[in-house]
């Protein structure tokens, strides 16, 4: 049966997530819209998903809501389902980081055994909400056919090996401005190629510097072809952004700068001048770094068979049959935090 769903995003790296769950709603024949806010206020999806208004998306009364942000408008219709804007990178503490429950939605989507274990701890405790592992649509495109994107962006390389450089926005974590001159050195090079990437709220005069490396041994990479410029490279050079979790679950090695929380997954190291000698082990990956890489992958997110949107759509069905078990009203907090985001809207109609 025909139904219409509604996609929301506060921030433009929401796109990517957003996306392969707009294709398997249309490959089921579903009708597709989406509201964005904030940061992602103005930007697309490409049709035919159709763009629609706030109170458009009230007047929709949507089956469902997948939020790829922190928070959803609860006054429209339908469960409200979180899928998450990034992995648990450790940023924060948990009670303020991946794992804050704000009493705004019904469902968690989780991304696999790492974050669904405590996620089902807190609906324990707090059963308003359901949990159900289902692995993150965004992953989708690295494990199936992408119409070519990935060789798209490698091609250039011309056989050449390939670095995918990506960097948090919170300065206090951002590899960009310290390693600028070290992955100047590196294109100035040419034995390597490298793709180049930023975060959207990453500073204007970071952005200007990175797009003048690019030439025949480097390109700049728009966030929304990021996940084709991960499948693309062989070896990531990050530091504490969320995209390291995102490229090891295709087993690839990567390098970090001053990671918050290091891991052996990661080669991690502190003084920018050794970015030559770090590469250098990231192509020539000992077992005890292979191994780690799996494990880590394998708890994070297990899922290889670009499925994901898929069973969030089955679980999102699931909770509407019943087949989740009943779930509480929601708290105090969260039913403030609902007059708070009708506020930030200025939205006080009945939804």
């Amino acid at each position: 049966m025909m139904a219409e769903y509604l996609l929301f995003a506060t921030e433009r790296y929401a796109l990517p997530i957003l996306q392969p769950l707009a294709d398997a709603l249309r490959a089921a024949g579903h009708g597709v819209h989406a509201c964005f806010a904030d940061g992602a206020a103005g930007a697309r999806l490409p049709e035919p998903l159709r763009m629609i208004s706030l109170r458009e998306a009230v007047a929709l009364r949507p089956r469902a809501v997948f939020s790829a942000a922190n928070w959803v408008p609860t006054f429209l219709t339908g469960p409200k389902v979180q899928l998450f804007h990034g992995f648990n990178v450790e940023k924060r503490e948990d009670a303020r980081g991946h794992f804050r429950v704000r009493g705004l939605f019904d469902l968690y989507c989780t991304q696999g055994p790492a974050t669904t274990a405590p996620f089902r701890d807190l609906a324990a405790r707090q059963p308003h909400f359901a949990v159900v592992e289902t692995g993150w649509p965004k992953l989708d495109p690295l494990f199936r056919d992408d119409g070519g994107a990935a060789a798209t962006l490698r091609a250039p390389a011309d056989g050449r090996a390939t670095v995918l450089f990506a960097s948090t926005f919170t300065e206090r974590l951002s590899a960009a401005p310290h390693l600028f001159d070290a992955i100047a050195a590196e294109v100035a090079r040419g034995d390597r190629y490298w793709l180049l990437t930023l975060h959207p709220k990453c500073a204007p005069a970071l952005f200007d510097r990175y797009r003048a490396l690019a030439g025949p041994n480097a390109a700049f990479v728009e966030t929304e072809q990021l996940m084709a410029a991960q499948r693309a490279a062989d070896v990531l050079v990050a530091d504490t952004t969320s995209v390291v979790s995102e490229f090891v679950v295709q087993h690839k090695p990567v390098v970090t700068l001053r990671n918050r929380a290091p891991k052996p997954h990661m080669l991690d190291f502190d003084d920018p001048a050794r970015l030559p000698a770090m590469l250098a082990r990231a192509f020539a990956p000992d077992a005890a770094l292979r191994a780690a890489i799996v494990a880590y992958a394998d708890a994070i997110h297990p899922y290889r068979d670009g499925r994901s949107s898929e069973r969030v759509l089955a679980a999102t069905e699931d909770l509407i049959a019943g087949k989740l078990g009943r779930l509480r009203g929601k708290p105090l907090d969260g039913r403030l935090r609902a007059l708070q985001i009708r506020a930030k809207l200025g939205y006080w109609g009945f939804g």
